[in-house]
Formats: structure tokens, C-alpha cells, sequence
């Protein structure tokens, strides 16, 4: 039988399997549904690594098995989006947030040192510098 692809394909896909076992029967868990969903995304990606590589188009080796089995494995890569967007739903159903910081670019949550303009309240006062005393340094 010709195996085309390695066998850290079937591990990458079995575990990916495993961690959406355990994130169905961990209905409360949010760790759970975050690492499937991290996993699938992955698997997307390394499966699209492993056909460019491992695919192999000739005659003598492309028997009927063969093309099925890559058939379902392209299907398989098809279908792993809509996985996706279905845990990503969980996801946000067990009250998982999307939180993702970009930085300087990413908007900030932060509000602590917001203050409104459509407010009239009166504005926060600067800390007054004149009443600190400053300790001169030893030399």
C-alpha cells in the first residue's frame, strides 16, 4: 500500500480529533473550545504544507485508493474552515471573548485615563509639582 502522506498528517488530524472530543464533553470549559479551535486553525495550515509537499502526480503511483484517499483528505481541508467558524461560535457562546492586542495598532480597552468632553464636569487636576520635595542626591 503507498502512504503519500506522513504519518504526522494522521497525528496532526487525530489529536485535532481528540481536543474536539474533549471540548464537547467539557461544556463549561472555554480552555477547551480555545485550544480546538487554535488546533484547526493549525491543521489548516499544516495540512496545506503537507499536500504541497508530499503529492506526487504519476501514473504508476496514482491507483484508485490513492485518489480517493486524497479526495477525502482535500475534503477534509474544505470542510476544516466551517469547523472553524462552528467552535468559534462555541467559543463565544461559553463566553470567551475575542481579544486580540495589536499593540499600537489594536484598539485599546483601556479607559482609565479617559475623560469625555460631552460631560461638563470640571477637569482632573494636574498633581502639584511645587509641593514635592525633592531630596538633593549624595554625592
Amino acid at each position: 500500500m503507498v502512504q503519500w502522506l506522513p504519518s504526522t498528517y494522521a497525528w496532526s488530524n487525530f489529536t485535532i480529533l481528540a481536543l474536539g472530543v474533549w471540548a464537547i464533553a467539557q461544556r463549561d470549559s472555554v480552555d477547551a473550545i480555545f485550544m480546538f479551535l487554535t488546533g484547526l486553525l493549525l491543521t489548516i495550515l499544516t495540512d496545506i504544507v503537507h499536500f504541497s509537499l508530499y503529492y506526487q502526480r504519476s501514473e504508476k503511483w496514482l491507483t484508485d485508493t490513492v485518489r480517493f484517499c486524497t479526495g477525502m483528505a482535500i475534503f477534509s481541508l474544505l470542510l476544516k474552515p466551517l469547523s472553524c467558524f462552528f467552535a468559534y461560535q462555541m467559543y463565544r457562546e461559553r463566553g470567551g471573548e475575542y481579544a486580540l492586542s495589536l499593540g499600537v495598532l489594536g484598539v485599546s480597552q483601556d479607559t482609565s485615563a479617559y475623560q469625555s468632553i460631552d460631560t461638563p464636569g470640571p477637569p482632573r487636576p494636574y498633581p502639584d509639582v511645587a509641593s514635592k520635595v525633592t531630596q538633593p542626591l549624595p554625592y
